[in-house]
């Protein structure tokens, strides 16, 4: 039976789920732990509704932000090969005005981890890693890939949501234990959570070898929820990428400044988070 601050907690969540602040709760996997890649996509587009739309038909484009760049729309897509991602991106192509298309590995990753308001950074010597050597953890079971694609959803909203999924608290934990997730938790609408300045700022940040590398350094600031290390393209020789989120205008300005001080205040571009076209969580399996 449950007791009243069992019942609490349920209502709370259940109000901050039907408010909209929480997206979702459930298990957020490692992409390429899975067997699967993960591309983050620049181009330009006049039509954005018409871009929006298309997009909104593709299972494997996740995320879909307008931002305040000559390179307006920027988009995320996981497939299982680089051909994959080639093919969606050129489908797109063909059915909008997305033109000057430019797909994007993360030849190194710092911090992926949204903890705002606080000083819970990780250490980001545990979260660097290579994007382009990372391969899957083993062989993957029928009732692996069941139950991945399960946890990939939103729990149920009752008070038995793994018996109702039909999976058990030790099944995730073992998730968890071979990487395969990175955590499970809910996912918020930072904007209604009170966070509604968010930009991508974008560096050129000079590497050497006798320092620590800038991305690191990044990882550490609790305003940053993703810091990641890119090909420079033409027309963008920014490298070192890092998410920020605020309450205030002023504050975000505080955060770019304090971020660019750190590393030395090389040339960096702030690209403001416009409008959201979509964000969603990926299906595997």
């Amino acid at each position: 039976m449950l007791n009243t601050q069992e019942q609490a907690v349920f209502d709370a969540v259940e109000n901050l789920r039907q408010s909209g602040i929480i997206r979702r709760i459930g298990g957020i996997y490692d992409s390429h732990r899975l067997g699967f890649i993960s591309r983050l996509c620049a181009g330009k587009v006049t039509d954005l509704e018409k871009f929006a739309s298309a997009v909104n038909a593709i299972p494997a484009i996740t995320h879909n932000y307008v931002r305040s760049h000559e390179y307006n729309v920027w988009f995320t897509a996981i497939a299982q090969s680089e051909e994959k991602i080639r093919t969606i991106v050129n489908g797109l192509r063909a059915a909008t005005d997305l033109h000057d298309v430019h797909i994007l590995i993360a030849t190194k990753k710092f911090k992926i981890n949204t903890v705002m308001g606080g000083a819970g950074a990780p250490n980001p010597e545990r979260v660097e890693c290579n994007d382009a050597k990372q391969s899957p953890t083993g062989v993957l079971s029928d009732s692996d890939r069941a139950r991945i694609r399960i946890a990939c959803d939103d729990i149920p909203h009752t008070l038995t949501p793994f018996k109702d999924w039909n999976v058990t608290v030790d099944e995730l934990r073992e998730d968890l234990a071979q990487k395969r997730m990175r955590r499970f938790g809910a996912i918020l609408r930072h904007q209604d959570a009170g966070f509604a300045y968010n930009a991508m700022v974008c560096f050129n940040a000079e590497v050497t070898l006798d320092a620590q590398h800038p991305g690191l350094i990044l990882a550490q600031k609790p305003y940053i929820s993703h810091c990641y290390e890119r090909p420079a393209f033409e027309g963008f020789p920014y490298t070192l990428y890092a998410m920020m989120h605020a309450q205030s205008a002023e504050e975000l300005d505080s955060f770019i400044k304090d971020a660019a001080t750190s590393i030395g205040n090389p040339e960096y571009v702030v690209l403001h988070s416009v409008r959201e076209l979509k964000k969603t969580s990926f299906r595997f399996f």
